[in-house]
This record gives structure tokens, sequence and C-alpha cells, in this order.
């Protein structure tokens, strides 16, 4: 049974009752059992793309929880690009809750997508990385649901389980090869001594074997932030990849590229052991 939270037991209610909310849901640290006291508040606000979302009504109701009701700001749907889609950043009872807007419509095609192996991976600021369409397959699959009165989300969570075999593939098809291949990008930039980019390579390869990792163990990522050590607490791994990636950085940092390039070759080898072992 969920420990009831005051602020949760405040919020929801008034963001549920805004015209055009489908539902309201808990994500993140939170909504895993995973949050610290100081961890922030994910919340999505899921909509029908078909009804629209009523801002200025949405952000009178937030107004009414932050709060300084003269520093709340929600941006228009779209205003952080089609991925993200839009929301704000708000300070509700001391705590931070970062508003999140979820097309209702749109997300149901991508999991329908994910399900037949079919991804994509766009730009979105915020996620260095890159915004995999999965992520809205996750969201669902890992979220709380708050207020659900059309059973929309309890629908699109039946979805989600088990985990496709068609996604698992289209994940490990679309970044396994990108390992080796940022590791060699990065290769090329030693003999200038370009860091930047050397790390940017570096980055993108530890992050493709993340999502390697999570696809292996049938496992949704929903945020390259803190990926690299979730994904060696999973079942299936790369041997002491945290520490290993942690001697990476410290080898950029210091300038030793080609000690750095050797320790990731040396990850990329032993997660193509892994894939072959569980083929």
């Amino acid at each position: 049974m969920e420990t009831p939270d005051p602020l949760l037991e405040r919020v929801a209610p008034v963001l549920a009752a805004v015209p055009d909310a489908v539902a309201i849901v808990l994500g993140g640290s939170r909504a895993r059992g995973a949050a610290r006291s100081a961890s922030d508040y994910d919340l999505g606000l899921y909509f029908s793309e078909s009804a629209g979302l009523d801002v200025g009504c949405l952000l009178a109701a937030v107004k009414g929880l932050v709060d300084d009701p003269s520093d709340a700001t929600l941006t228009e749907v779209g205003g952080w690009g089609p991925w993200i889609v839009g929301g704000g950043w708000l300070r509700i009872a001391g705590q931070k809750v970062d508003l999140l807007y979820r097309p209702i419509e749109s997300v149901e095609r991508v999991i329908r997508d994910c399900r037949n192996g079919h991804i994509a991976m766009e730009y979105q600021p915020g996620h260095p990385h890159g915004f995999c369409s999965a992520i809205w397959m996750g969201e669902i699959a890992l979220c709380r649901p708050l207020s659900d009165p059309q059973g929309a989300i309890a629908a699109l969570k039946a979805m989600t389980v088990p985990y496709p075999e068609k996604l698992r593939e289209a994940l490990i098809r679309r970044f396994q090869g990108e390992i080796l291949f940022s590791i060699e990008n990065a290769q090329t930039a030693v003999p200038g001594g370009d860091q930047t980019y050397i790390a940017g390579c570096a980055f993108r390869s530890l992050a493709c074997a993340a999502q390697v990792l999570f696809a292996r163990n049938r496992r949704y990522l929903i945020n390259e932030k803190g990926a690299v050590a979730a994904a060696g607490q999973l079942p299936l791994i790369v041997d002491n990849l945290a520490e290993r990636a942690s001697s990476v950085w410290r080898a950029i940092g210091l300038r030793a590229f080609d000690a750095a390039l050797v320790e990731l070759r040396s990850i990329e080898h032993d997660l193509a052991r892994l894939t072959e072992a569980t083929r």
C-alpha cells in the first residue's frame, strides 16, 4: 500500500480538474520508490490532442498551488519541442515539481510502434544522448497513476507488459553498433588533442551501452541521467561498469586519451560477449 503523500494529495485533484486533462501521473524516482527526500516530483499531465489543452486554465490552477504565484509559468503545448512537449518547473510546498505535458493519442501510437520494433531517436534539449521514442512507452510502464478516470493510462500500461521482444531487438540493433563507432570517432581526434570531441564520443558510447544493457535485461530506460550506474545494478551486466566509466572520465580529464579509449574498448568487448552469450 502506497504511503500517503500530502503534496500529491493536494496537487493531483487540482490538476485533474483542469478541462482537457485526461490523466495525471507520477513519474521519475518517486514513482519507482527510489526517491530521496530532496528528489523532485515529476508529474505528467496527459491530454487529448483532439481536444487540446487550455494552458491558460491550467496556469490559473497552478497559481493556486505554487509557493509564489507571480513566479508560475507554463509553456504552450510544443513549447519544449515535439517530445518533451511542454510544461513548467514549479515550486510547491518548498519542493521542486516538474510538470510535463504528454499527448495521449501520440503516446499510444508510439507504444504501438515500439511493440512492432519501430523506434526513433530525435534531437532534444535536455537529453544529451537524444530522445528515444521508447521513453514514452517506458514512462507509461513505470508511472504511478494519480488520476485516471477514463482508464486511459491503465489501458496503455497493459500494452507495456511483457516487455516486447521486437522493441528489445530494435534497441539493440540501433545502439550496439554505435558503441564501437563512437570510440573509433573519438580515436580520430586523439592526435589533435580535441578533448571536447573525445568526451562527447565517450558519452555517446557509454549512453549506447546503457541502452543495450537495459534492452538486454528487458527494462525500460527513460533517461540517460543515472543510466550507467543503474545499468550496473541489472541482472545481466558488464562487470564494474560504473567504476570503469568513472576511470574513462578521469583519463579524459587528465588528457590520457589513449587510456580512456582502451577502457571504452574493453567495455564494448565485454558487452559484445554478453550479447553473444544471451543471444
